[in-house]
């Protein structure tokens, strides 16, 4: 018998490997991204404190895109880019959640870029 292979499984066991080297501090938060099939989300989190100090995804109400294609995801990574500037935040470690760096997640984090953040 096949059996299929868990690819969230495999997801978040690799997340978990990158979150165990990986911690955003005051100075230099992390930049988390989730994908799902139809919508992106971004945060930047303080681990020290546990705090999410910015959001922006694509389940927002003045978001109007489909937030599954890579137009949607360069916004997301702007919005965000341009809400962490306006708290102050300039730096940021970037923490692609077990993704591959290809695709939506890359396209928001060269929106990310495009916004003013430093990674």
């Amino acid at each position: 018998m096949i059996t299929k292979k868990d690819t969230n499984k495999a997801r978040i066991q690799r997340h978990k490997r990158v979150r165990a080297k990986i911690s955003g501090t005051a100075e230099r938060p992390r930049l988390c991204v989730y994908r799902s099939n139809a919508n992106i989300s971004a945060q930047i989190i303080d681990d020290v404190n546990g705090v999410t100090l910015v959001s922006a995804t694509s389940t927002e109400k003045d978001f109007a895109n489909y937030g599954g294609n890579k137009e949607a995801a360069r916004e997301i990574g702007k919005k965000v880019a341009e809400r962490a500037l306006a708290k102050g935040i300039e730096e940021v470690v970037f923490d692609r959640g077990g993704y591959l760096y290809h695709g939506r997640v890359q396209e928001l984090a060269e929106g990310a870029r495009e916004g003013g953040l430093k990674f």
